[in-house]
């Protein structure tokens, strides 16, 4: 059963919640900014992601309080100092990084609160967070705001000027997944962490087309065992095999299996291996039961 919700027919935290809910992970963004006195304010926000690489821009918004309507000092202090450092968050840091979502008073820095390492940085005023593993120095090009009333946001364009990279995070010259182990937001208090199980690859789709998923034959479209992943990475793949390519596959495996359930079962096993091409064979083979 299916529950159709109007936005307009809920409350604003409700549609709060189910979005933040549904909407996940999301990135962090710990941006750090300076109000037009030098007062330095440090504030997380998952209203956020890269939007461009040429040029390179992020977009984070901090939006209007879902309490009272005030908005953010993040998006007070571009309006009046339009640069930003986008920080990104790990593991290492998350609890910190909550700390200073606390709204405390204006002009209270959350770099003290949280306890972390104020770093100046080199084209803009705000400074880095010295324990992030890596930061963007952003100039700010536009502030557009999408309401006035509570939970409205304001979308921060920034264009990156300057990287920050911490090179425990390198692996021969290209920032390592599984070293950053970067954390997303979840709804309510959860947070998701990417790092050992959390991650999983999945090969991009090939640059000569893949034949498709109503490519396959019908038997393993309909198989009650394959998943629709499975049937996604079969449908990678450039081609079907011969049946040449079948024999000879059938020659390296050691088929105990003898029903077609069995075997795609056993297809099954050898895809989550990453050997596609090997278990389309099997497949293939399955078919002439």
């Amino acid at each position: 059963m299916i529950k159709t919700i109007d936005p307009s027919q809920i409350s604003q935290p409700d549609l709060h919640n189910i979005l933040l809910t549904a909407v996940a992970p999301r990135p962090i963004c710990f941006a750090s900014t300076v109000d037009k006195d030098g007062n330095v304010n440090l504030s997380p926000f998952s209203f956020f992601n890269v939007f461009s690489s040429n040029p390179p821009v992020m977009i984070f918004s901090p939006s209007r309080s879902g309490r009272d309507n005030t908005t953010k000092h993040s998006h007070q202090n571009v309006k009046e100092v339009p640069e930003v450092v986008i920080n990104i968050v790990n593991h290492d840091m998350v609890e910190q990084m909550s700390l200073s979502s606390t709204a405390y008073d204006k002009g209270v820095n959350e770099f003290v609160k949280a306890g972390f390492t104020q770093v100046p940085s080199e084209t803009v005023k705000p400074p880095r967070v010295g324990e992030a593993p890596v930061s963007f120095e952003c100039d700010v090009e536009q502030v557009i705001e999408l309401g006035q009333t509570p939970g409205a946001g304001n979308l921060i364009l920034a264009r990156v000027k300057l990287i920050h990279i911490n090179e425990a995070y390198v692996t021969e010259g290209i920032l390592d997944t599984e070293k950053l182990d970067l954390v997303g937001r979840m709804g309510g208090s959860w947070y998701v962490r990417a790092n050992n199980s959390a991650l999983f690859e999945i090969p991009k789709p090939i640059r000569t087309k893949g034949i498709g998923v109503d490519a396959l034959p019908e038997g393993i479209r309909q198989s009650g065992v394959l998943t629709g992943n499975n049937l996604g990475r079969l449908g990678n793949l450039e081609r079907l095999p011969s049946k040449e390519e079948v024999i000879e596959t059938l020659k390296s495996l050691d088929l105990k299996a003898t029903s077609k359930s069995e075997m795609h079962k056993m297809a099954q096993q050898i895809l989550e291996k990453g050997n596609t091409e090997q278990a389309m064979a099997l497949l293939m083979h399955a078919e002439t039961l």
